[in-house]
């Protein structure tokens, strides 16, 4: 009985193409190879059980992940998706200025002029940036398993449950904590919770408005600001005090 030959799409192309008909085979073989190793890697990392010993963790320890999306629209059920990941590492206090994230997407889908206009973000930026899978690869990657921080991050969690689903049929399990929810229990009296409202607050200079990156940067100045009023009003220690709060708001 004859071997199945195992390159049968290699061979096929080659007889039936040419050359360049059958390494794009290859290569289209050596894409789903890596497509399905990044996956499996997303698929392992959200099978991880969060540890619960993490809520023990003290503040002034807590290793956490700053992050924003810019998206083209606010709705995932609509069609609109990622353009951009941005994010930055923070421990404690101390923002870890070299150790940042940035992609563009290729979003696969039309930047209306509004958004292109707010982001700077064109299509033809977008249509030569990495696939979906990549960038949300390569920012879990960066992510591990620390928690993750954002403001208003009802929005990005729910972009990032979208992209992992229809990437890998997983949804988020990590942590995420939210500015807007901390300046609602800290800041009770205020009317606007807005990003750029509560950076001109706690005088953190704005710039690069509606960059991933930039906004991550921003963004993790003001939660080290709110870390340093909470351990000045010296009631909260830890990340499960923290949540504890947090639920009473």
């Amino acid at each position: 009985m004859r071997e199945p030959n195992k390159n049968g799409g290699f061979w096929n192309n080659l007889r039936q193409g040419g050359m360049p008909s059958a390494i794009a085979s290859m290569r289209g073989g050596e894409a789903a190879h890596q497509t399905a190793q990044q996956m499996a890697y997303i698929r392992s990392l959200m099978r991880e059980k969060r540890r619960p010993e993490v809520l023990r963790t003290p503040l002034s320890e807590l290793e956490t992940v700053i992050f924003d999306l810019e998206t083209t629209g606010f709705s995932h059920q609509h069609g609109d998706e990622i353009m951009s990941f941005g994010a930055i590492k923070v421990v404690g206090e101390e923002i870890k200025e070299d150790e940042c994230f940035y992609t563009l997407v290729n979003c696969q889908t039309a930047i209306p002029e509004d958004i292109t206009r707010l982001t700077g973000i064109t299509e033809e930026m977008t249509g030569s940036a990495p696939s979906l899978i990549d960038g949300l690869h390569n920012f879990m990657s960066f992510v591990g398993q620390n928690v993750l921080v954002a403001h208003a991050s009802s929005h990005d969690k729910a972009f990032l449950n979208a992209a992992l689903w229809r990437t890998s049929k997983v949804q988020l399990t990590h942590r995420v904590l939210d500015t807007m929810m901390l300046a609602r229990w800290l800041e009770p009296q205020r009317n606007n919770y807005t990003l750029d409202e509560l950076l001109f607050v706690h005088e953190i200079p704005i710039h690069g408005r509606h960059n991933a990156l930039e906004d991550a940067k921003m963004t993790a100045q003001l939660w080290v600001a709110y870390l340093r009023e909470i351990s000045e009003r010296g009631q909260v220690d830890t990340l499960g005090d923290l949540y504890a709060y947090l639920s009473r708001t």
